[in-house]
């Protein structure tokens, strides 16, 4: 249809929510998400089973008596933290050159790299590990049986993860214009590669490494199968001697990977509003 002026009008189907039912909406889904934290936080304070509070849960952590306790958490902790790292250099040393690559050169072979990509999300992760067994078998022959080892399975577990936002940073972005352009105006590939693609690309790039970091903090399944301590087992160890300490440990997860959430949001918005700025 057109408006007597000659603008089109644009078809609307459905109606739009008014505030107060968002409002609505939206205070629902954050109790069913806060109510549990707030009770795990809750059971950090608590003493014993007479409801009364106490700060000493927190404070046996840093008491130097309790060192050998909880050295297995840490030990774990810094293990998935190395292992985060490896995992997050493959997915930018591997999986972000290869959508690149495949953007650019070969763009009928993006749907094969998808498939690829997203068939670890498919399949039940204990069946993942089966298959990963007899791999970590010449794997512990040939490079040891340390826990920095498992970034090569979770690496492939978090590629459906990584692969999503880059993808769609690709998408947003006519990456095939912009690097030609660049090139008939001299510029190297490497240029074209620094200067163009990854700026433009960074926020696909930034959601892809936290939720690689996210994957990896809380994955238990591979770890505990493969006989490798991590954060995760290492919780489910101490909770056998101190509960309320991996409740601790167990927020406070929860609220890194919430923080890497609302870091990746404010990476985006600070984006566009200096797209915005610049137009």
């Amino acid at each position: 249809m057109t408006r007597p002026g000659g603008t089109p009008r644009v078809r609307r189907f459905g109606v739009a929510p008014s505030r107060v039912t968002a409002a609505i909406v939206l205070g629902v889904v954050g109790l069913v998400f806060a109510v549990p934290l707030l009770a795990l936080l809750q059971f950090t304070f608590r003493q014993g089973t007479d409801g009364s509070l106490t700060l000493a849960h927190y404070a046996a952590i840093l008491d130097p008596a309790n060192a050998g306790t909880y050295q297995p958490v840490f030990d774990g902790l810094s293990a998935s933290l190395l292992i985060a790292v490896i995992t997050v250099a493959i997915v930018l040393f591997v999986l972000l050159p290869a959508q690149v690559v495949t953007a650019l050169r070969y763009p009928r072979l993006r749907r094969v790299l998808e498939f690829v990509c997203l068939v670890p999300i498919t399949v039940p992760l204990v069946v993942l590990v089966v298959g990963f067994i007899p791999v970590y078998q010449v794997v512990a022959q040939l490079l040891g049986s340390d826990a920095w080892t498992l970034s090569f399975a979770i690496g492939i577990v978090a590629l459906p993860f990584a692969f999503r936002p880059i993808a769609t940073a690709l998408t947003a972005v006519d990456v095939t214009t912009l690097s030609e352009a660049a090139r008939s105006l001299g510029a190297s590939w490497w240029t074209v590669t620094w200067r163009i693609l990854l700026p433009n690309l960074r926020r696909g790039i930034t959601a892809a490494c936290f939720l690689t970091i996210t994957v990896v903090l809380g994955e238990y399944t591979l770890a505990s199968f493969l006989s490798r301590t991590t954060f995760q087992t290492a919780l489910l160890l101490v909770q056998g001697t101190d509960p309320y300490v991996a409740a601790v440990f167990s927020l406070a997860a929860l609220l890194f990977g919430f923080v890497l959430l609302v870091l990746i949001g404010r990476v985006g918005t600070s984006r566009r509003s200096r797209s915005k700025e610049s137009a």
